[in-house]
């Protein structure tokens, strides 16, 4: 079974391109907390693996609208690697995660805190009774 879920939060905005056939793709980077410590000069120091991640279609576009460097997500998908030939002639390999599932962690505004990639964000600030956030149309929701 080839399955990977992650925790972590975006290392810059996502970039969203289309396909010749018009489809969405979106990337992204995710920086993820290593839970276990390092025996080398950095102990007591964070450490993340930074993990690139492809997201198509429909979903493609609801991350590219709604996330932006710093947002803390969940990733579940597969781990896909794949090969190309650079122009040099070698040989490249390429591994990512193709996300089939996103789920947004945080509020939209939220800032991540000085404790690390993986730090739980501040609490977003009470939202007004007459609503959540933007509006979004249902067929853009991801679930």
């Amino acid at each position: 079974m080839n399955k990977a879920i992650l925790i972590g939060r975006l290392t810059r905005d996502p970039e969203v391109r289309y396909t010749q056939s018009g489809t969405a793709v979106c990337t992204f980077t995710l920086a993820v907390d290593r839970r276990f410590a390092r025996k080398d000069a950095n102990d007591g120091q964070p450490t993340a693996d930074f993990i690139p991640i492809v997201v198509w279609s429909k979903l493609a576009e609801v991350c590219g609208n709604n996330l932006v460097k710093g947002r803390r997500i969940s990733v579940e998908g597969r781990i896909q690697v794949r090969s190309y030939d650079a122009q040099d002639g070698s040989k490249r390999y390429v591994t990512e995660i193709v996300a089939n599932e996103v789920e947004f962690l945080d509020s939209k505004g939220a800032a991540p805190q000085a404790g690390g990639f993986g730090a739980p964000a501040p609490a977003a600030p009470a939202a007004p009774s007459d609503g959540f956030g933007p509006s979004i149309p249902d067929e853009e929701i991801p679930f």
